[in-house]
């Protein structure tokens, strides 16, 4: 059962990707590996983002159509 990821945890992940990144311990390869996942989770922030900000724009819409009813 695939774990439903969220944007704080995301965040979280992010950052610790970009700590790892700016030290120099790391490989090509895992420096490859890491930025592939950050990229990923990136993604998935932008598309939770994209997501609330579309239910927040449907509730204010609703909202003022509701009180122009009144």
């Amino acid at each position: 059962m695939e774990k439903k990821i969220n944007f704080e945890d995301s965040m979280k992940k992010l950052e610790d990707i970009a700590r790892e990144l700016e030290r120099d311990d790391l490989t090509l390869d895992e420096s490859v590996k890491k930025f592939e996942e950050g990229m990923a989770l990136s993604k998935a922030c932008k598309e939770m983002l994209d997501e609330a900000e579309k239910k927040i724009t449907i509730l204010i819409d609703n909202q003022e159509k509701k009180f122009e009813t009144e």
